[in-house]
């Protein structure tokens, strides 16, 4: 059996979930601590995907392509702004209008939960505009903007962005099966490993 999960209200794709997966009854520290992070570079965001039994480089591209609406803390980009890599200095590979335009929204001493557009181009709809802003240094998480400019990315990753900003139907193809290819990541079908949690944050028992 399965259901129809979608993201059309966005303007994203539908896709096919197999049902029968259960809620853990418990969280791993570990495992969270090994999902990718807005600070890492490509070399660890590769290997993180890798370890999670997914492809390294089309599936990492495809699900940062997530990243298309949502927004984000100050917190996650100060660092790119004021002192990158700890050199005092913004992060060169992010573009001047749009770093004088964060500036603005993210001051140096400013409030650090407030919130930006991952994608400043369409930030309510899902679309390949997440890859034409890596195109243009635009990306607002370091993680992101790692997979066009980080010098590695020559030859694995920016190819991929480039595909993706050239062609939303090629993005939606690759998300719709990375998606379902993240989906069976060692699910839970146990009963005796899991339950349909009547609240996602708790289990039922609390």
């Amino acid at each position: 059996r399965v259901h129809e999960h979608d993201w059309r209200q966005s303007g994203g794709p539908g896709w096919n979930v197999l049902l029968g997966r259960l809620d853990s009854f418990t969280s791993s520290k570990a495992d969270a601590e090994n999902l990718p992070g807005p600070f890492d570079g490509l070399d660890v965001l590769r290997a993180k995907f890798r370890n999670a039994t997914l492809d390294d480089t089309t599936d990492l591209v495809a699900l940062s392509g997530g990243h298309t609406f949502g927004r984000v803390q100050c917190q996650f980009v100060t660092g790119r702004l004021y002192n990158f890599s700890g050199t005092n200095q913004p992060d060169p590979t992010l573009d001047a209008t749009y770093r004088a335009f964060l500036s603005q929204r993210c001051p140096r001493n400013g409030d650090g939960t407030s919130l930006n557009d991952l994608d400043p181009t369409t930030p309510d709809n899902f679309d390949k505009n997440y890859f034409t802003n890596l195109e243009v240094n635009r990306g607002f998480l370091q993680s992101d903007q790692e997979l066009k400019s980080d010098p590695g990315a020559a030859g694995t990753t920016a190819p991929i962005v480039d595909r993706f900003a050239g062609s939303q139907e090629a993005f939606f193809s690759s998300f719709v099966t990375s998606m379902i290819k993240m989906g069976n990541i060692r699910p839970v079908t146990d009963p005796s490993q899991g339950e349909v949690r009547n609240r996602c944050a708790f289990v039922n028992s609390n």
